[in-house]
């Protein structure tokens, strides 16, 4: 099982981390490991290694077919489940990575950094793919809202992308970038994240 990640997909998101409007002319990907993965509600423990650790909430597409060069018309059926994510991302080694010019997969991919909600098939939603509204809570407070309308690079173009390099296989996941919002966690915070009004993730700090 892979976990692909998409970054800088979001460009209100992109001027809050660059203070640009930054486009690429492909999308922008990097991975998580396997041992990244936390689902079915479990905390998030912080870290040690980290003094400024910060959400990233995502839509999540779970790949359900086996698929290699695929074309973007035919993207949509590669998936039929998608939930709320979260990417934690360790800020401070991210900018210590970046400023030296080195790989920051460690700031992304440690353990427990990739949280997962619960999935459920798109079409029960009632939304289109590409009209999805998703957002987080804090503590009971709104703290970021995000509609995949949005995105710079659509899931099908994501899908299309990234198929051209690596096979995608049925489990694989796909966190599809963060809109403007991101910030800090703290220990004894309650997550809350919703596709409209449905919420499929829940969890706590510790």
């Amino acid at each position: 099982m892979k976990i692909i990640c998409v970054g800088m997909n979001y460009a209100a998101h992109n001027k809050e981390l660059h203070n640009t409007l930054i486009k690429t002319k492909e999308p922008t990907i990097f991975m998580k490991s396997d041992t990244s993965l936390l689902k079915d509600g479990k905390p998030f423990f912080i870290p040690d290694f980290s003094s400024d650790m910060q959400y990233e909430t995502e839509i999540v597409v779970k790949i359900n077919r086996l698929g290699k060069s695929i074309s973007r018309r035919f993207a949509h059926r590669y998936f039929e489940e998608v939930t709320v994510g979260i990417d934690m991302t360790a800020r401070d080694l991210q900018r210590q990575f970046r400023e030296n010019g080195l790989p920051w997969e460690l700031c992304k991919s440690f353990d427990n950094s990739a949280v997962v909600g619960k999935f459920v098939k798109l079409e029960e939603m009632g939304y289109d793919i590409d009209h999805l509204p998703f957002r987080l809570d804090i503590n009971g407070q709104t703290v970021q809202v995000g509609n995949t309308s949005d995105m710079l690079f659509k899931i099908d173009e994501i899908i299309e992308y990234v198929s051209g390099f690596m096979t995608l296989k049925i489990g694989d996941l796909i966190y599809t970038g963060t809109p403007a919002g991101v910030g800090n966690i703290h220990i004894n915070d309650h997550l809350q994240g919703y596709m409209g009004e449905k919420k499929l993730l829940d969890f706590e700090v510790k």
